[in-house]
């Protein structure tokens, strides 16, 4: 039987990854306090601890899935396209922060989903609000119909500079109602290392997909490692075909005849465990052809090219990002989520690659580009989705050189 859910339809789907959510989880009335933080529209769930390794507990109101979900807590700074990060791959395994306080405030677009289900642990809001009656269109319909434990009721300014002082940390979000703070705090040390799991074999398709026809404009191949729906959608947009691989690809299916150009996709986890993947992209560098690789794959063709790989103490995650590029001294204000570098310096002079961009942050390297192949990659996310749209000539610049091919 169908639960009536706090969103104001039952909880109810056609696929196998509904999530009921048990009567008792549902309270009659809420807090006064529960409502302030989470609109009595969307409902919550009661009390709920977020746990940090480092012994810190912040308390709070569920109002995701009603479940326990741990990862690495990265901080999100965008004011906007919480639908969007929530439904990117390169998020898997992480337990995002939202700084900007007010999150679910302007619904939820089903065509603007990044991909299939959410992919991160959980989510962390300062308010969890409502601007549809819809539910269907409510950003806690999307967590709770997948399984992903939110809480509210959080200073997330508080809690990022918490991880500023302390660098990345493991977290958990608790199951609401379960308040032992000492068992929080163990369960949060329990949570496995970012370093130690394969994410991106958790995310990519296992067959391949055509997208356009034969009528279209030349083809275009993306090896899946975490892919972002607008990397496809800005393709498209400038008369590409697309062929999406899985991450599995040998560089015979990549590097078919009738491919004119390769795209390594986003992605989530560490390249240094990606040996299959280098290997490809230095098959792709030999054989000449465009090349363009984003965020996991700019490090992907780093490591292809000889440099190395290292993690940043707190990662990028936000819109507001700026970047320069050396080449032509344009600035542009760029969206990001990785938590590993390519270290300039360690780039052989011999292989061709030199760094073209770079981050006025902190300094680390945003972009090479190959001296004589049309090769680029970026370490920013051009697609916009959610962020800026100051990077799309990134792709103009990719498209041209397949169409050139």
């Amino acid at each position: 039987m169908a639960v009536p859910g706090p969103i104001g339809g039952d909880l109810r789907r056609a696929d196998s990854a509904q999530v009921q959510l048990p009567v008792s989880t549902l309270p009659a009335a809420p807090s006064p306090r529960a409502s302030a933080l989470v609109d009595p529209r969307i409902g919550d769930l009661g009390p709920a601890l977020l746990a940090l390794e480092d012994g810190a507990i912040f308390d709070g109101v569920a109002f995701g899935a009603p479940v326990d979900g741990g990862g690495d807590l990265v901080v999100n700074t965008s004011q906007t396209g919480y639908q969007e990060v929530c439904t990117d791959p390169s998020y898997a395994g992480q337990v995002v922060v939202m700084t900007y306080p007010l999150i679910g405030n302007y619904g939820r677009l089903i065509a603007d989903d990044q991909s299939t289900r959410p992919w991160l642990r959980g989510l962390v809001v300062a308010n969890a609000t409502a601007a549809v009656l819809d539910d269907a269109r409510q950003l806690a319909r999307l967590l709770r119909d997948n399984g992903i434990p939110a809480i509210a009721g959080i200073d997330t300014r508080a809690l990022a500079r918490h991880l500023r002082s302390n660098g990345s940390l493991r977290g958990t979000i608790l199951e609401p109602g379960a308040l032992n703070r000492q068992a929080a705090t163990k369960r949060a040390e329990a949570v496995p290392r970012w370093e130690d799991q394969d994410f991106v074999a958790q995310v990519s398709p296992t067959a391949v997909t055509e997208i356009g026809t034969g009528e279209d404009g030349p083809l275009v191949a993306i090896v899946d490692y975490g892919l972002k729906a607008n990397i496809v959608r800005s393709l498209r947009r400038r008369g590409m075909r697309v062929r999406v691989l899985p991450h599995t690809a040998s560089p015979a299916e990549v590097l078919a005849g009738d491919v004119a150009g390769v795209v390594l996709s986003p992605g989530p986890g560490d390249p240094a465990r990606l040996a299959g993947p280098v290997a490809l992209a230095r098959a792709a560098i030999a054989d000449g052809r465009p090349l363009l690789g984003i965020c996991l794959g700019h490090q992907i063709v780093g490591l292809a090219a000889g440099a190395e790989t290292r993690r940043l103490r707190f990662g990028h995650h936000g819109a507001n990002h700026p970047v320069r590029d050396l080449d032509t001294g344009l600035v542009q204000v760029t969206a990001q989520n990785h938590e590993v570098q390519v270290v300039g310096e360690t780039l052989p002079r011999s292989g061709g690659f030199r760094v073209s961009q770079v981050n006025l942050n902190d300094g680390s390297v945003e972009g090479l580009r190959h001296a004589e192949l049309p090769i680029e990659t970026v370490q920013y996310h051009p697609e916009g989705a959610p962020g800026p749209l100051d990077a799309l000539a990134v792709f103009d610049r990719f498209v041209a050189a397949c169409t050139a091919w």
